[in-house]
């Protein structure tokens, strides 16, 4: 009852949210993707903890594009539902990667709490400052 009166921002909430954690992603993704094919590479071979060891240059570039682009399309709110998938795809596979190289908890930590953001997306949608919400009416 005591916070009730905050409820009136849960929107903006979700719109510092999603900017927040795409522009975060942008940052993060835009040396990966600049990085070229011996960064593409190493990011690819996470894949290999998954059973897939063909082509790891792409699937590296792949998941430094998902990063930057996704940051972007979150950040806007277009498409985010379905970025918000491939983005938990992404931290699923970072988590995989720490503890198989015994990172243990501690060092999947970030990847795990940033994938809980991207399922809570998930759910919560994009919210109505959103392009997803402007298209949708």
């Amino acid at each position: 009852m005591l916070f009730r009166r905050w409820d009136k921002y849960r929107e903006l909430g979700i719109l510092l949210l999603r900017v927040g954690i795409g522009l975060m992603f942008m940052y993060h993704g835009w040396p990966k993707i600049v990085g070229g094919t011996e960064t593409w590479v190493k990011l690819g071979m996470a894949m290999k903890f998954l059973g897939v060891s063909f082509a790891p240059a792409f699937w590296g570039f792949m998941s430094a594009v998902t990063e930057f682009i996704g940051g972007f399309l979150i950040a806007i709110g277009l498409l985010t539902r379905p970025v918000a998938m491939f983005l938990s795809f992404n931290m699923i596979v970072a988590v995989v990667l720490k503890f198989s190289s015994g990172a243990g908890l501690g060092g999947a930590s970030q990847a795990i709490e940033v994938g809980i953001v991207f399922l809570s997306l998930i759910l919560m949608g994009p919210g109505r400052y959103s392009i997803d919400e402007r298209l949708l009416r």
